[in-house]
């Protein structure tokens, strides 16, 4: 019975409140008032109740909603009218008693209690509960539906019909307990009078669906509806809860999430029915309209906003819009699995997103079955890092510079040799974000292939790249995530720094990495810098980086292992000389 007056039935959807609640109980004189009361604070019955008892409080971890309860008694008397009226106008809720067995007491909240409250103005839900159900006499039992649809269709204000018993701790529920066969019949007969398609051997379609609940607005029990929407997973604020979706889960940090192809396909339809005028994008508008049946859209903020291709008319393209899925797929499963869900995804969600194979995994393979790659984009301040994803996402070149301050994303579809198409995503880490980026022990779990992009006329930003690159193969190194590396050479339109040529050759060679890939993004040259970041990515054994620690370590365990064999190999054959003189020593005597 506690439950079933938690915050939530008088607080629907947006209404919850965080602070405690003062819930004031009112009615007839002898209805149980103060048994209800008794009975909800100490979970057990007593026959023994003063007349009106003091404030109650209930700790607030008795309910879902986490709001602390207070329920505040009420004199029936005429002469404590007046306490009884202060009382009410400071109430969070209302709950109006009246007696099973007494007719006339259930009468009386239509004609009293109830325009009584709008005198006060008093505007706070309210909840009618019926006591003492235990003494009611089944021969004159009535449908707990048919007795308060009237009084909740007229006054708005009550938002939910309990009848219970504080003896029993018994209780029934209007509108929302489950229908008899006898009940089931008579809903269904009711849907094929008004929507003869409402109905078919299954059960309700989905024009019956709307139309039952259409009905029990306009009756005003809202509590019906918000019990549907928390069935099907929905929380006070129309968000899908966490728990209700099945995200699959990671096993370890370098692997990602992806979309399956049955969801593509989806998404796939779900464009071509947005794109009404046939020009294969969306405008702003029908981009919104996507989200309609979402709490919000997620592309209008950060890091999805701006994050994939556009026209010149800032229209999303269908690489855009798959772009922008996989990236959120990628970032934020839940919340990609939730939007699928919110725009009518048909199939099944457990079924809509897969974990990929282990980072680690590929390169021992030599091989990967990914379909979304993300790059780390690094470098110093002016370098062209922007410029890169930028160019990706087909922007026409700027000489204007704007710092970058934030991590950002550029997503895109990148057509390989022989028409395979791959998602690659560019994530720019600020230079001044690098150090605490790296400060995370699984910062590089994440990463497919990093590239290292310096202004190729600029000692200072050659250096600055260098050294950045060197950092990335430390940190892989030391925590087993190790990325293949590219350097970039931009601004390839400007007269070189001679010793960045030089240096940069030798690094590469050192390293036993690709020589730098030079590129102008003010030329627009940079098309095939794209795919071959993604051949770095699709062959995550090679372009790895090697520090001369390493390699000294490697030639240790090598010297190491090479020792160890050839002492195993020394006693094996030690071993077998002298098995062959004992055994040769046994023959001679035997002979002897």
């Amino acid at each position: 019975m506690v439950l079933l007056l938690s915050p939530s039935t008088f607080f629907s959807g947006g209404r919850r409140r965080s602070r405690e609640l003062r819930i004031v109980v009112a009615g007839d004189a002898s209805t149980g008032k103060s048994t209800l009361i008794a009975s909800m604070a100490s979970g057990s019955y007593s026959d023994s109740v003063p007349p009106v008892l003091p404030p109650r409080r209930l700790p607030h971890n008795l309910f879902n909603d986490s709001v602390p309860l207070t329920l505040i008694d009420t004199p029936s008397s005429l002469d404590k009218q007046g306490t009884r009226n202060e009382l009410l106008k400071q109430a969070d809720a209302v709950i109006l008693t009246y007696d099973c067995e007494e007719r006339a007491t259930f009468e009386h909240l239509s004609s009293y209690w109830l325009p009584e409250l709008r005198r006060l103005e008093v505007k706070a839900p309210v909840v009618v509960v019926g006591c003492k159900l235990d003494l009611r006499d089944d021969s004159r039992l009535v449908s707990l539906e048919s007795f308060t649809a009237q009084i909740m269709q007229q006054f708005k204000e009550v938002v939910t019909c309990i009848e219970c018993s504080a003896a029993t701790m018994y209780q029934v529920r209007c509108f929302n307990a489950p229908l008899q066969p006898a009940e089931v019949a008579r809903v269904k007969r009711l849907i094929e009078q008004k929507v003869p398609e409402g109905v078919n051997y299954t059960g309700l379609t989905f024009p019956g669906f709307i139309y039952i609940h259409n009905m029990f607005l306009k009756k005003g029990s809202t509590e019906t509806f918000w019990v549907v929407l928390r069935k099907f997973g929905y929380d006070n604020d129309l968000k899908l809860r966490d728990d209700f979706l099945p995200v699959p889960p990671k096993k370890a940090p370098d692997q990602s999430v992806e979309l399956t192809s049955e969801a593509i396909e989806f998404l796939n339809g779900t464009f071509r029915l947005l794109d009404t005028d046939k020009d294969r994008s969306l405008c702003p508008a029908e981009v919104d309209k996507l989200f309609n049946t979402a709490p919000k859209s997620p592309w209008n903020d950060a890091p999805y906003k701006d994050a994939t291709e556009k026209t010149s008319m800032g229209y999303m393209s269908l690489k855009g819009f798959l772009s922008q899925w996989a990236l959120m797929t990628l970032l934020d499963p839940t919340l990609s699995l939730a939007n699928l869900i919110y725009l009518g995804y048909s199939g099944n969600p457990a079924t809509a997103l897969r974990v990929t194979r282990r980072r680690s995994a590929d390169r021992k393979k030599q091989t990967t079955e990914r379909n979304v790659f993300q790059c780390y984009v690094l470098g110093s301040k002016k370098a062209g890092k922007s410029a890169l994803l930028n160019s990706f996402l087909e922007r026409p070149f700027s000489d204007s510079y704007i710092p970058t301050t934030v991590e950002q994303y550029a997503a895109n579809v990148v057509e390989l040799i022989g028409g395979t198409r791959k998602t690659l995503i560019l994530h720019e880490i600020p230079e001044d974000g690098v150090s605490h980026f790296l400060s995370n022990q699984n910062c590089l779990a994440a990463c497919d292939v990093a590239v290292f992009v310096y202004d190729s006329s600029d000692e200072h930003s050659w250096r600055k790249s260098r050294d950045l690159l060197e950092k990335v193969v430390r940190k892989g190194e030391l925590t087993g995530y190790r990325v293949p590396c590219l350097l970039i050479a931009a601004k390839d339109d400007l007269t070189p720094y001679p010793r960045a040529l030089l240096d940069s050759v030798k690094l590469t060679q050192q390293l036993g990495i690709e020589v730098p890939i030079h590129v102008s993004m003010k030329l627009d040259d940079s098309s095939y810098v794209y795919q071959k970041i993604l051949k770095a990515a699709e062959n995550p054994h090679l372009n790895i980086p090697e520090s001369e620690f390493a390699k000294k370590r490697k030639q240790q365990q090598q010297f190491f292992y090479q020792s160890l064999m050839f002492a195993l190999v020394g006693a094996a054959v030690a071993a077998l000389g002298l098995s062959v003189g004992r055994a040769r020593a046994i023959k001679k005597n035997s002979l002897a």
